[in-house]
């Protein structure tokens, strides 16, 4: 595990039955899938492992960007991660990390896919810090 840095962020993939989760370092650009998690006790431990500045939540919307079930839920899920760690929980686009995920691991488990699509937003969100800090 690398040492953990002031400004490390998790980001999570919500699903229904899995949570793809990443770690990165924005001052290193670099983002690394973890294992994806089943339940929120996983996620405190990985709060408390990683110590992260903040935490990112992927939202699911339609391929117009339009909002639908799963994006309520996961708008939940990052309204829990406030109110249990007290961090910044930044919420971004996910539409078709999914996708890109499946396409870059081609056969792969379905559970990996997951947190490489934590990865993939992660990395969207950290390109944004770049861009706006420019």
């Amino acid at each position: 595990m690398p040492e953990r840095g002031a400004r490390t962020i998790l980001a999570f993939d919500f699903g229904l039955k899995r949570i793809g989760v990443a770690v990165g370092e924005p001052e290193l650009g670099t983002a690394h899938p973890l294992p994806a998690v089943s339940r929120f006790q996983q996620i405190e431990h990985l709060v408390t492992q990683w110590k992260p500045a903040s935490l990112v939540v992927g939202l699911p919307t339609s391929a117009q960007g339009e909002p639908h079930r799963m994006t309520r839920q996961a708008e939940d899920f990052a309204r829990r991660l406030e109110r249990r760690f007290r961090l910044p929980v930044a919420r971004v686009d996910e539409r078709y990390t999914s996708v890109e995920a499946e396409r870059k691991l081609r056969g792969i488990r379905r559970k990996e896919v997951d947190s490489v699509a934590a990865q993939l937003i992660l990395e969207q969100y950290m390109g944004g810090i770049s861009d706006s800090a420019a």
